[in-house]
C-alpha cells in the first residue's frame, strides 16, 4: 500500500492510500477507525476525494463512531466486562 498524504482535519485523523487500483480513505477517530475504498477509474483524480470529504460527510462520520463506541461499551457491559 503507498501513502499518498494526510487530509488535513480538526476532529479526525484522514490517511490518503492507493493499492491495488483503489484509492483508501482511512479515518480514525481515538480508538476506531472508518475505511473506504474507491477503485480509481471511478474518478479523474485524487482531488475529487478530497472535495467528497465536506462538512456533511463528516458530520455524519462523526454520528458513525459515535454508534461505534456505544456498540462495543454495550458489549462489554453485556458481557460483565469493565473497562
Amino acid at each position: 500500500m503507498r501513502y499518498i498524504k494526510d487530509i488535513p482535519n480538526e476532529n479526525f485523523k484522514i490517511g490518503l492510500y492507493h493499492w491495488n487500483n483503489k484509492y483508501i480513505i482511512k479515518i480514525e477517530s481515538g480508538m476506531y477507525e472508518q475505511t473506504y475504498k474507491i477503485d480509481d477509474y471511478e474518478l479523474q483524480n485524487q482531488k475529487e476525494l478530497e472535495v467528497c470529504l465536506d462538512k456533511q460527510f463528516l458530520a455524519t462520520l462523526n454520528e458513525k463512531f459515535s454508534s461505534m463506541h456505544e456498540d462495543f461499551m454495550e458489549a462489554f457491559r453485556r458481557n460483565d466486562i469493565y473497562i
